[in-house]
């Protein structure tokens, strides 16, 4: 009895050790999984990047956004290491692109060149399927432009409150083109109009040229384009510049008064060019990104080229970006609220 008893007691003990090493095992298994993916993503981020970047620009090619994303993205490409491909996806005022960014994994080999529609007015004035905040992850800011309010050669006004006060004359009595119901040049418009308490007829085209091009022509009295577009006419004399919407004067027309310099204090309205990237890219991933965006945006060449454009350079951090893209969002959408504007989709 007594030796069946010791050997229980020895098996039993046995069953318990054994018990303790698997259940160390299993823990030590758990701890080094854990480990390695902690490890793998580390070094994913560390290494970033290694392979091919794809830039979804939202725009067709040979236009001023085209344009840009490619000359950053050339040099973005020898500070990173690896080619940085340019995929235009254009539709639906950008959204098409942005959904497709949206799906993408968060890893920093899929980004976007967001702009003023994606970004700022399509979330006000759209029924869009995505959230420009919370579905991407700001990577930084790449240019901006401002916007012009130009007349035609049917215009006599010479200055902002001489176009007011024909407009506020007769009903009616002035017209102005967009590049389409809810696109900045329309929405910037329809901001003085509600700020100067006057109405004008909007005439929307299916783009920025044709729209400039029946202002040439004077089947339409006004425009507010960017002075990319607006510029070479200006300097031809085919167009009058009257205001520019930005905060402050254009170094490129610095005798044109700001909408605020005449009447109408905290007016601003920019068009500007970003990079974005999917929500919940990894920080360092982002701060790579940025390092190199903003590197690029140093360069004299790029600076150079964009003034050719009427553009300028706008190095920002994320945080800087994000800040910009809340007030934007909340600009464009306090504006749509306060003219119970109504766009047809």
């Amino acid at each position: 009895m007594e030796n069946q008893l010791k050997k229980a007691m020895a098996q039993n003990s046995n069953l318990h050790v054994a018990h303790r090493i698997r259940g160390a095992t299993t823990y030590l298994a758990i701890a080094l999984a854990s480990f390695a993916v902690f490890c793998g993503s580390s070094q994913s981020e560390t290494l970033f990047p290694s392979r091919v970047i794809r830039l979804i620009v939202p725009v067709a090619p040979g236009g001023g956004a085209d344009a840009v994303a490619r000359m950053l993205s050339e040099k973005m490409s020898l500070s990173l290491g690896v080619p940085i491909i340019i995929e235009n996806k254009a539709g639906a005022s950008g959204s098409i692109a942005a959904m497709e960014v949206v799906r993408a994994a968060p890893d920093g080999y899929t980004l976007m060149q967001c702009y003023v529609a994606t970004h700022s007015t399509n979330p006000a004035v759209l029924k869009i399927k995505y959230d420009p905040i919370a579905d991407f992850t700001p990577v930084g800011m790449m240019a901006q432009t401002s916007n012009v309010l130009v007349v035609g050669e049917r215009v006599k006004a010479k200055s902002l409150q001489e176009f007011l006060a024909m407009a506020r004359s007769k009903a009616g009595a002035l017209s102005f083109s967009s590049a389409g119901s809810g696109s900045a040049t329309h929405l910037i418009m329809e901001y003085l109009e509600n700020q100067a308490k006057v109405d004008l007829v909007h005439v929307p085209y299916k783009g920025a040229a044709p729209a400039i091009q029946d202002l040439l022509g004077a089947q339409v009295d006004a425009m507010f384009p960017s002075l990319t577009t607006a510029l070479p006419h200006i300097k031809s004399g085919r167009l009058r510049a009257l205001a520019v919407a930005s905060a402050r004067r254009d170094p490129l027309l610095p005798d044109v008064p700001t909408v605020a310099e005449q009447g109408f204090a905290g007016f601003s309205a920019i068009q500007w060019w970003g990079l974005c990237a999917p929500a919940k890219t990894p920080e360092a991933v982002v701060a790579r990104l940025n390092k190199a965006l903003n590197d690029a945006l140093s360069l004299p060449e790029i600076k150079l080229r964009l003034h050719d454009m009427a553009a300028e350079a706008m190095p920002l951090s994320p945080a800087q970006f994000e800040s910009f893209l809340r007030v934007e969002v909340a600009k464009w959408t306090q504006l749509v609220r306060d003219t119970n504007l109504q766009i047809e989709q």
